[in-house]
């Protein structure tokens, strides 16, 4: 078996953060793909001058985007890092994961990574954000992204994984908030449609990560949401910012970490929660109604 490592990222305008992820890539990855939703900006220039091969298709959303590039990229890597634009490798980790590969057994597909979120500068080590491992680099073949509107994850079809400790994948974007809360804007929709079908039964469960509260992350996560949802509307919010920013000592991250709590852990949750109040009640509380909406505007 080959250890070569392809790396496939999505981007859309996304010239500020590109060079910096695909820099960070070299020596440790073999293939690096790009899959651009036709950038307005120099994304696609800088990707391709930094070697990188770039293809491009409609955005529809994250999963059915990674997917498309994973089977129409021309990949011939073993193994798939999956990386977002405004992310990049620190420290170790590219060395680790690829001492990992070089060593595994052959049922292992896939490897968890240890994940680091930076705001305004400053990176967010309490409220439960760090460490946090999520399944980033997977055998080709043996795993793709779920078809979710939201917290979409890697699942594998087989086989098990392993976890590597040093180095950080880290998200840090460097766009202002007026960005980011216009792209959270659009998150909170999406959330609203991928809670919504989970509540109504509408989520393809068969062909998506299993909840488990003793499992991967991954697992834990989905079952943690499954309780969310059955949590009452705008109550949810204010326990989701008590248990970050309080209970887990989210606090501890100075004015960042404020700022971010109130945004992402308040602010965003409410805002989805207005967002299924809004469409609830458009349609009257009929769930017959509802379900048809979510299917001809989501799902067809």
């Amino acid at each position: 078996m080959s250890n070569t490592i392809a790396a496939l990222i999505l981007t859309y305008n996304e010239e500020k953060h590109i060079k910096r992820c695909i820099s960070s890539l070299k020596g440790v990855c073999d293939e690096i793909f790009v899959v651009d939703s036709f950038s307005k900006d120099n994304t696609v220039k800088i990707a391709e001058g930094l070697g990188a091969t770039v293809i491009q298709n409609p955005w529809k959303n994250y999963a059915t985007q990674f997917n498309f590039g994973l089977h129409n990229c021309g990949i011939k890597s073993d193994w798939v890092w999956r990386i977002d634009a405004d992310e990049f490798l620190e420290g170790e980790i590219g060395h680790s994961v690829k001492d990992a590969i070089a060593s595994c057994s052959d049922d292992v597909n896939g490897i968890y990574v240890r994940k680091r979120i930076d705001f305004m500068g400053r990176p967010l080590l309490h409220g439960g954000w760090y460490p946090s491992y999520h399944l980033k680099v997977f055998r080709r073949g043996h795993g793709d992204c779920e078809n979710r509107w939201m917290d979409e994850h890697i699942r594998l079809y087989d086989g098990r994984s392993v976890t590597v400790e040093s180095g950080n994948q880290v998200d840090a974007n460097l766009n202002d908030l007026t960005w980011w809360t216009e792209k959270h804007n659009g998150y909170a929709t999406r959330e609203m449609a991928d809670m919504l079908m989970m509540e109504y039964g509408l989520d393809a469960k068969s062909q998506e990560v299993e909840p488990k509260f003793f499992g991967t992350e991954e697992q834990r996560k989905r079952w943690l949401k499954i309780r969310y949802i059955k949590t009452p509307l705008f109550v949810r919010p204010f326990i989701n910012f008590t248990l970050r920013y309080i209970v887990k000592g989210g606090f501890l991250d100075g004015r960042e970490g404020f700022i971010w709590h109130i945004l992402q852990g308040f602010w965003y949750r409410m805002l989805v929660d207005a967002k299924i109040y809004e469409l609830k009640k458009r349609f009257g509380w009929d769930k017959e109604k509802i379900k048809n909406y979510l299917q001809e505007t989501y799902l067809s």
